[in-house]
């Protein structure tokens, strides 16, 4: 008889137990990436009795043999902020705080000062880094955003497709840039048509250089590069090289353009005789007036981080104020062979353990891992209707458990009456 209270009390301590990870799971059901947890039981076995009608197994009770997380999938919540992630699938985000790896569901991340993707907790996010050209280097680390700058780049050549009125009369006087005689070359003379296009140094620096277009016979044109001279603001140049000469045959079109590719000298502290080739394809001679059909070149200035795109692999790709893109970095992801059995560390953070193995870093999307999803958060996979079910099973557990307490001692009140 005294054995039914020590099971009532086990049955009292597993069903607490029960309800204070019901609890947990409750109060953590608007945790971004909150993982509830469920109670496993089982019976302890006390003794074997033998009697007359064969041998019986007598229980003493219950005990609490795990409390394991449950990994399905939260519902998603669109966000504004580009570094809010969630895993579509399988998978936990790597961060790391001291040189130590931590696991999470949840994808909150932001920009800490020094320009490093972070959790609420200043946790570094984990992923594969890029070089500066945006190729993956396979070398995992902390991903930066602050740092990253897309370089200048030297304009090597440009690409100028006008059309060029037949109409027009021949130049009967060479192209000068002193128009107005007064020895100063700052007025260009003697052309018919221009255009102008931003060029770029080796630092980045844009510089107008204007195309001058003479014609000097049917079906001929002359092309001059001329740009502010350095030494002398204010005063123009023309570029080393003396021109090129387009030809036209009687139908219009481009035969060849003859001349070396201009040299320009854009100041001190830069690359100096940047050669730049032009690519005159495209360019026509028609009875119509002087239309630029298209005008481009490969140089750029250099520029700062203005957004972020991620993909589902995880690659984030930035996007920079001089107009170009570049991969910086790719989100890597950790799976475990068995999850359940890692440890809980708080913070929505989760570590390895022996049971739980090693983890399996990839790229999102590979070796069984989920796609990552940007602009969205993952919510608490916690449902209150079940929880609430949970609980009142587990109150009903404790209260048929005292139950039992206060039956027993009924019962061997009635015993100790006996001797009256």
């Amino acid at each position: 008889m005294l054995t039914s209270l020590f099971t009532a009390i086990s049955g009292m301590d597993a069903s607490g137990t029960q309800l204070s990870v019901i609890g947990d799971n409750i109060a953590n059901m608007n945790t971004v990436g909150f993982k509830k947890s469920k109670v496993a039981f089982g019976d302890v076995l006390s003794a074997s009795i033998t009697n007359v009608a064969g041998s019986a197994q007598v229980g003493r009770g219950v005990f609490v043999q795990e409390v394991s997380p449950l990994f399905t999938q939260g519902a998603f919540e669109t966000s504004e902020n580009a570094l809010d992630m969630a895993i579509d699938g399988d998978g936990f985000f790597i961060v790391n705080e001291d040189g130590a790896n931590y696991y999470t569901r949840a994808g909150g991340f932001s920009i800490d000062q020094e320009g490093y993707i972070v959790n609420a907790d200043n946790l570094r996010l984990q992923g594969y880094l890029a070089d500066a050209s945006g190729s993956l280097t396979g070398t995992t680390g902390d991903l930066q955003l602050i740092a990253t700058q897309s370089p200048a780049r030297m304009t090597a050549g440009a690409t100028v497709a006008v059309n060029l009125d037949a109409t027009s009369a021949a130049q009967t006087a060479a192209f000068t840039l002193d128009g107005d005689g007064n020895g100063v070359p700052d007025d260009a003379l003697n052309y018919n048509s221009s255009t102008t296009v931003t060029m770029y140094d080796s630092q980045g620096g844009g510089h107008q250089v204007t195309l001058y277009y003479a014609k000097t016979a049917d079906n001929t044109w002359d092309v001059h590069y001329v740009y502010e001279d350095p030494a002398n603001p204010g005063e123009l140049i023309e570029a080393a090289g003396g021109g090129q000469v387009l030809t036209f045959d009687t139908a219009g079109s481009l035969v060849s353009a003859t001349g070396a590719s201009p040299v320009f000298t854009f100041g001190g502290g830069v690359t100096g005789n940047q050669a730049i080739a032009f690519d005159h394809a495209g360019t026509m001679q028609y009875s119509s007036e002087f239309a630029v059909l298209s005008l481009d070149q490969d140089g750029y200035s250099s520029g700062a981080l203005k957004n972020l795109i991620i993909a589902e692999n995880g690659e984030m790709t930035g996007v920079f104020t001089n107009g170009q893109t570049r991969l910086i970095g790719q989100v890597a992801l950790a799976k475990f062979i068995a999850p359940t059995e890692l440890v809980k560390l708080g913070r929505n953070l989760y570590g390895e353990s022996n049971s739980s193995g090693q983890p399996i870093i990839s790229a999102a999307g590979t070796s069984g891992l989920g796609n990552i999803a940007s602009n969205t958060l993952e919510l608490s996979n916690v449902d209150l209707a079940q929880e609430f079910v949970r609980m009142i099973s587990a109150q009903r557990g404790f209260q048929a458990n005292s139950r039992i307490i206060t039956t027993t001692d009924e019962l061997m009140a009635e015993v100790v009456n006996l001797k009256r």
